[in-house]
């Protein structure tokens, strides 16, 4: 169901690391690292990642199970992407993942993704959130109400 943005994700989280998944991306190491130490700001009715911003987006919000989290995210071969919640530090499944459906945003920037980190986030806990760009996944803090 389409509802607003939940307020625990509210205020501003700033790209602290990536995690080790194992992933096949699509970004190499400096395109990755130019994430780092950005700020991704949540409000109810929008959000926000450097000059990019989403003003009343569709969001939803749902339980994922660690089950589902790995077939979702993951390959079926041997040479797949695999990724679980042990890979991504989280210990206490399920967790909430919000999901922010908004226009496709285009960046003029090589480095820069052509979506908004942020969009699709898992709630690690209170103050640490996940998210992941062009298969590659990010771990943000909380910094700011």
């Amino acid at each position: 169901m389409a509802q607003s943005i939940p307020s625990e994700l509210w205020g501003t989280w700033a790209v602290r690391r990536d995690l080790p998944a194992r992933t096949i991306s699509c970004w190499n190491e400096a395109q990755a690292r130019a994430i780092f130490g950005t700020k991704i700001v949540y409000r109810d009715d929008s959000f926000r990642w450097k000059d990019r911003i989403t003003k009343h987006p569709t969001v939803d919000v749902s339980v994922i199970t660690a089950n589902q989290f790995q077939e979702d995210n993951s390959g079926h071969g041997s040479n797949s992407s695999q990724v679980n919640f042990d890979q991504l530090g989280i210990k206490t499944p399920p967790v909430r993942q919000i999901t922010i459906d908004h226009p496709g945003v285009r960046s003029d920037l090589p480095e820069e993704p052509d979506e908004i980190p942020g969009d699709v986030v898992l709630l690690k806990d209170r103050d640490t959130i996940i998210f992941s760009v062009c298969n590659v996944y990010f771990e943000a803090k909380r910094v700011g109400p």
